[in-house]
């Protein structure tokens, strides 16, 4: 007979047929039933490109970052081949800016110059390069200004210059990050009349006005000189827009489309990764990348954690590819997890 009521709760709750936590018991149980499993091959590793030789100078709002010239951006492209990583991602910086950014289509960039260098001394290693104009004009936006405004199909033939200059240095991938309506097909027609038919595009399609690129700007020098990229980049308040310009893209020839922000948009990853069922990349950017360097730092996060955190967050809401700066250390943190 039950002493009291209390009693035949326990009694019931004892007999549970579901009880979720059996699988949460022990560290062994919880890696066999994880349902997102991130890993190496997902990641793609951001690489800031200057004009010199022997240049490691660090990027003081992205706290592990570097401004490299070719040289060094060798060694650090076979260091994180080493770890499995499986790509890189260049951005430049020019010796000068000009009004259409000249030098973001010379052979001697220091873009060009290093994806040969990789190719060379990495060939298995995937190079990938940004194709935009705003590091290297100098009004800093990512189109050709014309009478105070960005003229889209300007900048489209200017950004399919771009884009074939760097198929000619090697390039595996090219990823216009302008937003300029059109550039996809441009830059596909273009690749393909020269003869670079296999060069993929990963398209930043659902590129935001986001607040969380500003140590990029700082790295890569491309704060725009006047008024802002809200003509040109998708409102934050908008999901189906979004999706609207990824369809747009996938009709134009791309291979792989992008979501930028990634942490602050993965519901709109997960609609485009639901909605198209294509490769699909998320970049984990600057600014969310500082704030947890920054929070580490301070001893308010366990750095290791909240990034692993992240990216699962990142993985788990549909994303293949994840562009981010925690590569390297991912790469190791996730190593040292397996061999434990």
């Amino acid at each position: 007979m039950r002493a009291n009521s209390a009693d035949g709760a326990g009694d019931r709750i004892a007999h549970l047929l579901q009880r979720p936590r059996r699988l949460r018991r022990t560290p062994a149980l919880r890696r066999l039933v994880r349902e997102t499993r991130l890993s190496v091959d997902q990641f793609v590793y951001p690489l800031f490109v200057v004009p010199g030789e022997g240049v490691e100078r660090p990027i003081a709002a992205m706290p592990g970052q570097f401004h490299r010239s070719v040289d060094r951006v060798v060694a650090e492209a076979e260091r994180v081949a080493a770890l499995g990583i499986s790509a890189v991602l260049l951005f430049g910086r020019p010796v000068a800016k000009d009004p259409v950014g000249s030098e973001a289509s010379a052979a001697t960039g220091a873009v060009q110059c290093a994806v040969r260098a990789i190719k060379a001394a990495a060939p298995d290693l995937a190079v990938m390069t940004d194709v935009c104009l705003c590091a290297y004009t100098d009004h800093g936006h990512c189109g050709l200004v014309r009478d105070g405004a960005i003229d889209n199909d300007a900048s489209v033939a200017r950004i399919v210059e771009v884009a074939v200059s760097h198929a000619v240095a090697g390039a595996d991938v090219v990823a216009p990050s302008d937003m300029m309506d059109g550039r996809v097909g441009a830059i596909r027609r273009g690749l393909d009349a020269e003869g670079f038919a296999e060069v993929a595009i990963l398209a930043y399609a659902a590129k935001y006005a986001s607040a969380f690129y500003g140590p990029f700007r700082e790295a890569a020098d491309s704060a725009p000189a006047f008024g802002d990229r809200r003509t040109y980049q998708v409102d934050p308040a908008n999901a189906d827009e979004a999706l609207r310009e990824v369809a747009l893209d996938l009709a134009e020839g791309a291979d792989i489309v992008m979501v930028k922000p990634a942490l602050t948009c993965l519901d709109v990853v997960a609609r485009v990764k639901a909605t198209y069922a294509v490769p699909t990349a998320a970049y984990f950017v600057s600014g969310e990348f500082a704030a947890i360097k920054a929070a580490a730092a301070n001893g308010w996060l366990d750095e290791r954690a909240a990034a692993l955190e992240a990216l699962t967050a990142i993985a788990r809401a549909g994303a293949d590819i994840i562009i981010t700066y925690f590569a390297p250390d991912a790469a190791s943190w996730l190593r040292d997890a397996g061999s434990a």
